[in-house]
């Protein structure tokens, strides 16, 4: 039976090179302060609303509802689309758990597929297999900061009517065949947690088109409460229409958001130049690395190798934490984890391609102030191990 493998990290959490480390400058601590300095409007102010068209715009969408976390904004579309018990979503079983646990509360069933080996991205071909007559959605995942095929799983899903819902938590300015990722289903999740390209901390938005879903969201987010302005500046009295959950964020992570986008191009070029130095210096390993040039959507928010063997890679594994340079297992199978196992008879080898991908993938280091020493550092590691 499979079970996580586990190493025996340094007692410290101080790395030598972590995995990553967030890109700030005096601009976000400006951003947060101007809203302390307030003395009121902490939440229900403008700010909200400008981050929300602000990201929506640079995906060339309509309309963006900011949310606590990426998983709540995923939930949230859920939701408002309608899908409970007796539903199925595909979903890849090789992403953060939150895609598949978001389905599972509502108590609809998570249909796992499979990944095609390129961008690790939802096999369009195995996703048609996988489609019943109680399918009612798709979840793609956009892996590490790049486009999975998109367009050919909303062939598909448009073919049998069914919903897609991008998870494109890990990939927000990544582009496929120009035109940006989270543009093209129902709906698209991002996530500013705090390994992101961007971050606020923890916090996520739902982007969509279609007006009468972002004002279900609304609703979802702030206990089903139609708000004619803002709740906490107003004497009137609000109704309550529908169920839900203080799922709101505030006007100082909203600041911290705006603030952060504003460098989002910058962070992405950097990050490309600091994959360039792993591509060049890993290319003669017994591994595939992603290369920028081959990518040009790729904003590579991960930078995630993988190895030849599984033995292979838990070699380099073992020796980059020895050496104190954090690399982390990114994704084991959602399919395989005692909870999956358990709930829905979930088996090892019900998805071979999947499984052994997991099996030979690790991310190492990126962050945009990662220097070519760092990078030469990671690489020669890893050649030392599997010398």
């Amino acid at each position: 039976m499979w079970q996580p493998e586990v190493l025996v990290t340094p007692i410290t959490t101080e790395w030598k090179i972590p995995l990553y480390k967030i890109f700030w400058d005096e601009d976000d601590v400006e951003s947060v302060a101007s809203v302390i300095r307030r003395g009121m409007f902490w939440t229900g102010g403008s700010s909200v609303s400008m981050f929300e068209n602000e990201v929506a715009g640079l995906v060339g969408i309509e309309y963006g509802v900011a949310f606590n976390s990426g998983t709540s904004a995923q939930s949230a579309i859920l939701t408002a689309l309608g899908i409970g018990s007796g539903d199925e979503v595909i979903v890849p079983s090789f992403t953060f758990i939150s895609t598949c646990n978001t389905v599972v509360h509502h108590d609809a069933t998570p249909i796992f597929a499979e990944i095609e080996t390129e961008t690790f991205g939802l096999d369009a071909n195995d996703v048609e297999r996988k489609i019943t007559a109680k399918t009612k959605a798709v979840i793609p995942v956009h892996y590490a900061g790049a486009s999975c095929r998109i367009d050919e799983i909303i062939k598909i899903a448009d073919e049998h009517d069914l919903y897609v819902i991008e998870d494109a938590a890990e990939a927000l300015g990544a582009y496929y065949n120009d035109n940006p990722v989270g543009s093209f289903g129902i709906g698209a999740m991002f996530s500013f947690c705090g390994n992101k390209v961007i971050t606020t901390g923890e916090a996520g938005m739902l982007v969509t088109d279609d007006e009468k879903l972002a004002e279900t969201l609304r609703l979802v987010r702030s206990h089903g409460r139609v708000d004619k302005g803002s709740y906490f500046s107003s004497s009137d009295s609000f109704d309550y229409v529908s169920f839900g959950h203080n799922w709101r964020i505030s006007e100082i992570t909203a600041e911290l958001g705006r603030s952060q986008l504003r460098k989002l191009h910058t962070v992405i070029k950097l990050r490309r130049e600091v994959a360039k130095l792993y591509a060049e210096s890993l290319n003669d390993l017994p591994l595939t690395c992603p290369n920028p040039t081959e990518m040009p959507g790729h904003i590579f928010q991960m930078y995630t190798v993988l190895f030849d063997s599984h033995s292979d890679r838990e070699k380099a594994r073992a020796h980059l934490t020895r050496e104190g340079i954090m690399s982390k297992i990114y994704f084991d199978c959602v399919h395989l984890t005692s909870a999956y196992r358990s709930m829905f008879n979930t088996t090892e080898g019900m998805l071979p391609v999947t499984e052994d991908i997991a099996r030979r993938v690790l991310t190492l280091p990126i962050f945009p102030t990662m220097t070519s020493e760092e990078v030469q550092m990671v690489s020669k590691t890893i050649q030392h191990s599997i010398a």
